[in-house]
């Protein structure tokens, strides 16, 4: 007995020294004090979502602290161990397409709160930083003076749908989704829902607020987050008998709006407390009413009267209520620099537009680069004013800003169920496909049916992937035998011809009975939308800098002539003797969106021009005309694309395109595609033009045969005086570049307000 107690001992002794020594070997730092544990291996992938931000100051769209959401909370990363796989890792996350570098020692400013990773080691693939080798999350021995950040390369992953948005910073456990639940039978059809009872979700349905204290900043904030510029007084007697038959939940107490805020849960507010009775003692459910601004109204004799701001607009945004904020100063438009911009500021240019409050505040030219002046620098809105002209801002210097940095917005609309009457079939994404809407039959009976391809363009497509809310159209088609997988045969849709500027297809004209002569399915309009798109504008400057006139002699015109570059006249001519006279001048076509220009038209179709030696990639590529005071183009002139390159680019951004052996053609974004004055076709043949005052017009992709995010920025004009030796341009400017008064005075004439002879 004492032996097997003896031994029982010992075995135990002896476990307990290797657990021992186990433990010691685990917890044992090193000689060396400072080195860093072992990181771990990467991480399973997290159940949640992990998001990146960019933050800190002073910094630009593209750079700034890094900062991770874990477990509800936003944190930091140590930058022990930090590398440029590290960044690029990061950068993919945010959509950049790579990093040009990192920084430590907190470089934009000390974040506040967790430092959620530290020794992180990535090899550069990972598709997230939660692949990465780490110490773990939450386990750092860092301060904030160490936390790490990043500079991406300033060029967007295409497709990339997050954009670098500064956020609304709210709590969106607290209220995620607001609705108005109209009482009159009659206001439930009708779209917008601009009046009713305020419910928020919570759980599984909806619940109300309790009115007590509820004052008219409550409501402008409420408006504001569903769409609408202005509040309304609602008739709280009539809703009183109403609500006193009705069994409400009140979730939500009291709220404390000061007005500004752009989101409910962005105001203080007071929650039911679970064990407390949901009564609202002496008060009732919350209702209120809205005003739309006037692209919502539906009376038209109010739309009339509503007026917006003539000296702010949206430019380059796809969707209704986005855009490039641009400013009217002195008769020219210009824009913003995004150096503090923010949702307050953003809110206030929405709602002079009649949208209402800000849903994002973007920085970083994230609707595109604008090409005039920059006005506005540091704009600090309050939120109240009503133009951001009455915000305190800097004026700046070229030093300052570059467009690069131009400030946009995405605007909260009214919600007008467009969408729910389009959808698209047959498509390998979500983004492309055939076209069916939802049409009406007897006895209220809804079906689907298709378009008819004819006459289906550009046009009719950025209106339906407007609608579809998927971004701009890359491609309008006219057959789409390729897409049938759908049972809908039945044509409901002919002859649809849009501006561009519609929010619906219903919106646009179309025949009031179908008339489709190809009728089959295969011939039914398609589309393929994206959510980035290019943007062409030319250089007036430049134009107005290099126009000149040359004599030059018909035997050198031979090719010329066979691309059809001179005047009808040119054939009578005595060939090879005589000369033409050419309006000579060059052309600088600057791609300012956010995709790149590329030829409709694949290289295996191209065609080859033996006399000139190149290939054109578009029949038509722009447009040169000299208009009189009529609008009566007097003598025009065309440019086939024979090679679209990238000239030269921006600082830090990269040529792709190069015409040399064949190469791939188009304009990258940041670049431009320079044609010399000097090379053929590049003029006017303007041998038959008498002495006198005219407009000279260049219309970049005049048939729209790419599509852009902006085409009303492809014509440029300048007055133009020629006396038959000398000429002369002045004015030259990118055609919604000025004022409607300016335009007006600059026109003369009635024939030409939107760059196009009527």
């Amino acid at each position: 007995m004492e032996k097997s107690r003896c031994r029982q001992q010992l075995t135990f002794s002896l476990l307990f020294a290797l657990w021992f020594t186990c433990c010691l070997a685990q917890t044992t730092p090193s000689n060396t004090a400072t080195a860093a544990p072992t990181p771990s291996p990467s991480p399973k992938p997290q159940t949640e979502r992990i998001k990146v931000k960019l933050t800190g100051y002073p910094r630009k769209h593209n750079e700034g602290r890094i900062e991770l959401f874990y477990k509800g909370e936003w944190g930091t990363i140590c930058d022990d161990d930090f590398s440029i796989a590290n960044a690029n890792v990061l950068c993919r996350q945010l959509g950049f397409v790579s990093a040009t570098g990192w920084t430590h020692s907190a470089k934009y400013g000390k974040g506040q709160g967790k430092i959620w990773l530290d020794n992180v080691q990535c090899n550069g693939g990972e598709k997230s930083i939660e692949f990465c080798r780490s110490r773990g999350w939450g386990n750092s021995d860092c301060t904030h003076d160490e936390d790490a950040g990043v500079v991406c390369k300033d060029e967007r992953i295409p497709g990339f749908v997050d954009s670098n948005v500064i956020d609304t910073h709210v709590d969106e456990n607290k209220i995620e989704e607001v609705r108005l639940r109209p009482v009159v039978p009659l206001a439930k059809k009708r779209q917008p829902i601009t009046e009713g009872v305020v419910e928020v979700k919570h759980r599984d349905g909806w619940v109300q607020i309790c009115d007590l204290g509820w004052t008219i900043k409550n409501t402008r904030v409420v408006c504001g987050m569903l769409g609408f510029p202005h509040e309304k007084k609602v008739n709280r007697n009539f809703y009183k008998l109403y609500l006193e038959r009705q069994k409400n939940y009140f979730h939500v107490h009291s709220v404390a709006c000061t007005g500004t805020e752009v989101h409910l849960a962005a105001c203080p507010l007071e929650f039911n407390k679970p064990n407390a009775t949901s009564t609202c003692a002496g008060g009732m459910a919350a209702v209120v009413s809205c005003m739309p601004g006037p692209l919502f109204m539906q009376n038209s004799g109010l739309k009339k009267k509503l007026k917006i701001s003539t000296n702010v607009r949206l430019k380059g945004g796809a969707r209704v209520g986005e855009g490039r904020v641009e400013v009217l100063k002195n008769n020219e438009w210009g824009t913003v620099c995004d150096d503090r911009w923010n949702l307050q500021s953003a809110s206030v240019v929405c709602r002079e537009l009649g949208f209402g409050s800000a849903k994002e505040a973007l920085t970083g030219a994230r609707m595109g680069q604008g090409m005039g002046p920059i006005y506005m620098n540091e704009v600090k809105c309050l939120g109240q004013e009503r133009s951001i002209w009455n915000c305190p801002f800097k004026n700046i210097t070229s030093e300052d800003c570059q467009h690069m940095e131009d400030a946009a917005v995405r605007c909260s609309v009214p919600y007008m169920g467009f969408e729910n009457s389009i959808r698209l079939t047959g498509g390998r994404t979500r983004y492309e496909g055939r076209v069916e809407v939802l049409s009406s039959g007897p006895n209220e009976t809804q079906s689907w049916g298709l378009i008819c391809g004819e006459t289906w363009s550009t046009r009719e497509a950025t209106v339906a992937c407007r609608q579809l809310g998927l971004g701009y159209a890359n491609q309008g088609l006219q057959e789409t035998w390729y897409w049938d997988s759908s049972n809908v045969t039945e044509m409901v849709m002919s002859g649809v011809k849009c501006t561009g500027n519609e929010m619906s297809l219903s919106q646009c004209q179309h025949h009031k009975t179908v008339s489709c002569q190809k009728s089959a399915a295969k011939f039914a309009a398609g589309v393929i939308c994206s959510e980035t798109a290019s943007d062409l504008v030319l250089n007036a400057p430049l134009v107005q800098q290099t126009v000149y006139i040359e004599d030059r002699p018909l035997h050198m015109l031979y090719c010329a002539a066979e691309e059809d570059c001179l005047s009808k006249s040119a054939a009578k001519a005595n060939w090879p003797y005589g000369h033409r006279r050419l309006l000579r001048f060059s052309s600088q076509i600057h791609n300012i969106g956010r995709a790149d220009f590329k030829p409709k038209a694949g290289r295996h179709s191209w065609v080859w021009h033996a006399c000139h030696g190149h290939y054109h990639s578009m029949d038509i590529f722009t447009h040169y005309d000299l208009l009189n005071a009529n609008g009566t183009k007097m003598a025009e002139g065309h440019k086939a694309s024979f090679c679209l390159e990238d000239t030269d680019c921006q600082e830090g951004v990269s040529k792709r395109y190069e015409c040399a052996n064949f190469g791939d053609q188009g304009i990258t974004v940041g670049c431009w595609d320079l044609y010399r004055h000097d090379i053929d076709c590049q003029w006017i043949d303007i041998t038959d033009v008498k002495p006198g005052n005219y407009i000279f017009q260049v219309v970049i992709n005049p048939n729209h045969e790419v599509p852009e995010s902006d085409f009303t920025n492809n014509a440029m004009k300048c007055n133009c005086k020629y006396d038959g030796h000398r000429i002369w341009l002045h004015n030259c400017h990118v055609g919604d570049a000025f004022s409607e008064e300016a335009e007006r005075r600059f026109e003369k004439y009635p024939g030409q307000l939107n760059n196009q002879v009527s």
